[in-house]
Parts: C-alpha cells; structure tokens; sequence
C-alpha cells in the first residue's frame, strides 16, 4: 500500500480488533493497571477506553512517547497502537518501552528467548521497525483459537472440497482438514489466496511457522502483503518445472523396477494372431487414457480391424517423457486389438514375432517416439519384414525433447537452430539432440512417410529438419459435413466455453484471466466442458468427456449448450485441434492467438472464428464489447457432423 493510500485509509473498527489483539499483550495490560476489574477482559478494555486513556498495550510500546514524537498521528485521533503496527514500522517510526516495562518484566522473573520481546538490560529499549518484528508478535501473541477465527473467516468451504477431491472422498470437514494438514500441503484456503506464494513472499512468517492465511488475515492484508502473487501463470510454470534429466532418472528407476512376463506367455497370447497385420507404437496405452493422440490409434487401429487386419500396438510400461536411448530399460506394454497381453523387453517382443512370422499385409505406424529407442523399434518391425510405414508429427518430438515446442513450457520457440543461445536458456536445450540423433537414426533403418495432420505442421516441420524421410503426405484427422443452418438465438449474454482439461499448454490461464476479468460483466456467461474443473474459475462446469463410446461428447454439448465462442488459446504450435473442430460442428465460433498453428490456420476460415494477436487484444475484443459480433443471435448458425479420417490406411495398400 503505498504511503499516500495508507494516509487516507481509515480503518474499520473490525481492523483495528484484529490487529491489534496479535500484539496486546493481557498479561501485561492488566498486571499494571490495578484499577481493572478482575472479572473485564483485559483487550476489551483497551478497545473500549484504554487506548484514549493513553495506557500501554504491550512493555515494549510506550502509547504517550509515540503519540508525542509523531503529532499527526496526535491529530488523527487513532489508536498509536494499530497506526504503528500497519504504518508507523513501515514509515521508519521509532517507539519506546512502557514506563512499566521493567517493573513488569522483573516482576515476572522474565529472561529472553528467540520469539520473545527485546532484552531492555542491554537494549536502551528502542524497537526497530521492519516486517519481521510483527510476526514474532503475532508467534507470541495469538492462541491457536484466535489463529483459527481468522481462518474460518475467510474459508472457502465448497471451493476447498472441489479443489480437492482427497478430502471430500475422505468425509472430512473441510475447514479442520485446512487447519491440521491443509496448509502445510500447500492447499488453498479460497481462490483468492495462495498459501505457497504467500509463504515465498514472506520468509519471515514461514520461519515463525505460522499459518500463512491465518497471519494474512490477521495482520498481512493490512500490512499491504499480498494474498498471491501477481507474476503470471508463466512464473508458476517456470518455478515449478521439474528438471529433464530428472524426469529420464525417474523414467529408468520406473522401467527398472517392472516385472516382465515371459516370453511364453506372449506366444500364447500371439498364436491366434492373423496373416495380416497393423502394427503401431505410441508414448501410452490408448485404451486407458484420454486425448487426441490416443482417440487416432483407437481409430485407427479399428479401421484396420475392420479391414480383417489385427492391431498389435506396443507402448512403454512406465510412462516417459523423452525418447529412450541404448541401455535405459524400456519394457513394453503389448495390446493385441485392444486387450492387454503383458509387459515384456523389446528384445522379447522381436523374438516372439519373428517366430510367429505373420505372412500377409503386414503394415506400421510410428505414432510417438516417447518411450522407445530407435534401433529397439526397428529391429521389432524388421523381425518380420516390415521396412516401410508411416511416421506421424502429432508433436514435434522429432526437432527436439521438449516436443511442444515451448522454452521452458511458456513460449514458443518456433525449433531454433540447434546449440543457439535460445537452447541454451531452456531446460530442453541439452537434451535436444537426445531427440533429433534418435530420429535420424529411425528414419536411416526405416523407409518413413510423414504424416502430417495439416498442411501449417508439415510445412513449419520440413523448414527445420532434413530427416529423410521417403515421402510427405497431409493427412487430416478429420472433416467437418455440413447439416445447414439453423435459426437464430434471441438475444442473452454471449456464452464464453473453453474445452477440455484445464492445463496451461492448452490454454487455461488465458481463459482463467479472461473468466475472473469479467465475471460480473452481464454481457458475459462463462462455461467449461471437461473432465476436471477448477473451483477457483467463475465458469460454470460441465462434465464432458469424449470417449471411443461416446466421441461426439463435446460437440453435442457445444450444440446442447448453445455455447457462442469457444477460446482455444493453446500456448503451443498445434499440429491439429479436435476441439476447433468439435466448437465449429457444435455452431460456435473459435477465438484463437495467431501463434497457434493449425488452429489460427482453421479458425480463419470463413464463418470459423477469429485470430487475435495476442492476449492483450483478446481481453480489449472483449472489454470493448466487440466480441459481441459472434453471438449466435447475429450470424447464421451452422451444425456439422465430425467425421474421422482414415489415419494410416489412407497410406496403406488395402487392395487383397
């Protein structure tokens, strides 16, 4: 708070109790003034007509030195007492002891301890001001009871049980669970404030070991401290970004530790398997998590089912996040159409399928290098005669480790020249060529077709590697069909949806932002269609999930809900969006940044949405009003049916 805002604030007298009774100290208040009645509760006392009388709240603050020392606070008419602690110790004021201090302290045999008030035998008695000073008040004066007033007071209850799911399965009440565990877990007490940015911006009341909220609503937000942080989702990302080297140590102890079934037991579970074949590898097992790349291999897998081909689909055990290279563990899951048949070592897998040697169409699919070493799948693919296939650019794993593309997870990179000045401030920076040595020696045992969901990622990927690859093909992971037009919406606040999970790659904090600017804005009605809400967003939730039973989930509640503008915002180069799609085919309109890859490239076609520049012109389009323009009520409304592509087969020779 800055000097000139403090002069004018007058404080409540609800502010006043609250910080001041941190630093009264009873004992001392009613130990040198006889005349209060045993049975007055000393602080009320005070409050009441104790501080006008000019009696001490404490031995170490003398109320007639400081009114005398500093005349416009004599002028004021306030409490010297709470104008010190909120102002006077930031403004470099001085006070002196209680005339009664040393009677007092002698009386009581006191000696000094870390967290107790200044030894005035060697101390003239001065006490310096400084941030530190009322938090050691705070450690000696409030009794757990006062520190758990303050929390209740401003406690969240619903918010802290949607944030965290643990302790609603648990039955516990929210507001003890804070109190005894909460907080020293880093849980959130409200939206509004951050226990981990708090105790990082004041070291002093993590070293006291207090609550933060508790200090915070004690005596921090009258001190000016703030509830959280105001440094961006982008210091959160970076201050949390685990190293890479890491995250591979954890990988390796991971894939170390599994067990691997034995090679007979594959046999068994390979000795049905069909003369024609499609084979795919990809970073996890598609039938036990959610997401675009795991809704291609699902389908595509099943085209090929239908064709009369089996889908054999192999995936790392442990999950990794970076390519694997010779002599790192690297056990694999193994799906024959869909069912799992056990976790074995590569060399395993090659074994067992060059002795079962299918003879028919045989054909692949490199969907994700994560989790695989190169000469490990080749020699997999080749055990049975397989040298030419397909190699996706879901991601661009390809150029580098950190396969978004993002300086350490914020900022587009845009894949600079290996060993520049760029790499050399990311976290990804020396584990690039980690990755692009691996591709490289994929593509020289391989004879790979790029496939590329969209024309944008394939031309951005050919600017910056020279993989030889045998061919480049676009292959779009799905159309829109139109269904016609339907008529128009009467006029309501423009419903504002973001789509999917909550993460910042995708865009949340942008929308987040946008959502909390506006939440009272009656032109505005915010919505999330996902599978995880965060209670901290005023947007109203709605589950949705789009799953192999169920893959128009997100685009029958776009067209349920009647949503007007879908903000996908995602921070990285997307190769392909499903959700642009799924908005466009639900009748809403998409608002994108222009560094979004192929999602700025479709939303620019007509009747599709709009590209923005950045964020700083989303939030004026909005505050404007000029947003407004894409409300279902002022345009013709479109539906579409989604269809998926052909993913792979599109490539393949399917002729008998």
């Amino acid at each position: 708070m800055a000097a000139s805002a403090r002069a004018a604030y007058r404080p409540t007298d609800e502010d006043v109790q609250r910080v001041t009774s941190v630093a009264f100290d009873p004992a001392f208040y009613r130990a040198t003034h006889s005349d209060l009645p045993s049975e007055m509760d000393a602080f009320w006392h005070y409050r009441r007509q104790g501080w006008r009388e000019g009696r001490d709240p404490a031995p170490w603050f003398s109320a007639k030195d400081y009114l005398d020392t500093n005349a416009d606070v004599k002028r004021s008419r306030m409490d010297p007492f709470y104008h010190y602690l909120t102002l006077g110790r930031f403004e470099g004021r001085d006070v002196a002891p209680s005339r009664y201090a040393r009677a007092y302290f002698d009386a009581i045999a006191w000696s000094p301890t870390p967290w107790s008030y200044p030894d005035f035998a060697s101390d003239p008695g001065r006490v310096t001001s400084g941030q530190g000073q009322p938090v050691r008040l705070a450690a000696a004066a409030m009794s757990k009871a006062e520190s758990d007033a303050a929390v209740a007071s401003g406690f969240h209850a619903a918010f802290y049980l949607a944030a965290n799911p643990d302790v609603a399965a648990s039955g516990m009440d929210p507001l003890a669970h804070f109190l005894a565990t909460g907080w020293l877990e880093d849980r959130d007490p409200n939206p509004a404030f951050s226990v981990r940015d708090y105790l990082d911006a004041n070291p002093d009341v993590a070293a006291a070991g207090l609550n933060p909220f508790a200090h915070y609503q004690v005596a921090g937000r009258i001190e000016g401290r703030a509830a959280r942080h105001d440094l961006g989702f982008e210091f959160d990302v970076i201050a949390r970004l685990r190293p890479v080297g890491d995250r591979i140590a954890a990988s390796v102890a991971a894939s170390g530790a599994l067990t691997m079934d034995p090679a007979e037991v594959l046999a068994i579970g390979l000795a049905t398997l069909k003369p024609d074949l499609h084979v795919t590898f990809s970073h996890d097992n598609y039938t036990q998590s959610a997401g675009g790349l795991q809704i291609c291999v699902r389908h595509e897998g099943d085209l090929f089912v239908r064709l009369g081909r089996d889908h054999l689909h192999l995936f790392p055990a442990s999950p990794w996040s970076t390519v694997r290279v010779e002599g790192e563990p690297g056990p694999l899951g193994v799906l024959l159409n869909g069912r799992h048949l056990g976790v074995y070592d590569p060399w395993t897998v090659r074994d067992v399928l060059a002795a079962v040697r299918p003879s028919g169409r045989l054909s692949f699919a490199i969907h994700s290098l994560l989790g695989h070493a190169p000469d490990a799948t080749a020699d997999i693919l080749q055990s049975v005669g397989l040298n030419a296939g397909t190699f996706w650019l879901h991601d661009f794993a390809s150029l580098c480790a950190g396969f978004h593309l993002q300086r350490n997870d914020v900022v587009d990179c845009a894949a600079p020249s290996p060993g520049s000045a760029a790499c050399g401030v990311c976290a990804y920076g020396e584990f690039r060529s980690r990755h692009t040595e691996a591709h490289q020696r994929l593509f020289e045992r391989l004879s790979l077709t790029v496939a590329a969901p969209s024309q944008t990622t394939l031309d951005f990927w050919r600017s910056r590697t020279n993989l030889p690859a045998r061919a480049t093909e676009v292959v779009p992971l799905a159309r829109l069909v139109s269904q016609g037009r339907i008529g128009s919406t009467c006029d309501r606040p423009l419903r504002v949806a973001f789509l999917g999970m909550p993460s910042p790659l995708k865009g949340w904090p942008v929308f987040r932002e946008l959502a909390m600017s506006l939440a009272q804005d009656p032109r505005y009605e915010f919505l999330h269609l996902g599978g995880r809400p965060d209670p901290a967003v005023p947007a109203a939730f709605h589950v949705v999930m789009t799953t192999a039973d169920q893959p128009r989930a997100m685009l029958e509640a776009v067209k349920d809900l009647e949503v007007d503008v879908a903000v996908i915002w995602p921070l990285c180069r997307e190769t392909f969006s499903f959700t642009a799609y799924e908005a466009v085919a639900g009748g809403a309109m998409v608002v994108t940044g222009q560094d979004s890859g192929n999602v700025a490239a479709f939303a620019s076609g007509r009747g599709r949405g709009q590209v923005l520049t950045d964020v700083a012109s989303l939030i004026a389009a909005f505050e404007t009003g000029e947003i407004g323009a894409l409300a279902r009520s002022k345009r013709t409304v479109r539906h579409y049916d989604m269809i998926y592509g052909d993913m792979s087969r599109s490539l393949v020779d399917t002729r008998s």
